[in-house]
């Protein structure tokens, strides 16, 4: 079994992060039309305030969302692909419609 082989594999995968960065595009999160909200109520690093899940974070392609507790989503870089929510088995994360949370429209 691989688990077997490589105990410590799971330390060198929750390693490898990466960081939102402005690139070309500079802040993506403006291109948003869904936003993923955290219910820390159904949160389980947050109901048992341990590091013992965070597949958010592990699942997030753009690394928006901290591994902290509560984890925090950086709206600024975040696209809004959903992809953290679909993979929460807690469903802890909503995806909103944006309009709801800006304060003026354009």
């Amino acid at each position: 079994m691989i688990d077997d082989q490589y105990p410590d594999a799971y330390k060198k995968i929750l390693a490898s992060i990466q960081y939102p960065l402005i690139g070309e595009a500079g802040k993506t999160g403006l291109w948003r039309s869904l936003r993923p909200v955290l219910n820390v109520e159904k949160c389980i690093v947050v109901r048992e305030n341990k590091h013992n899940c965070h597949i958010c974070w592990i699942s997030c392609p753009e690394g928006t969302i901290s591994r902290t507790i509560p984890p925090v989503i950086n709206y600024e870089y975040c696209k809004g692909c959903g992809i953290c929510a679909h993979e929460c088995p807690y469903n802890a994360i909503e995806l909103k419609r944006e309009k709801e949370f800006r304060s003026c429209q354009v």
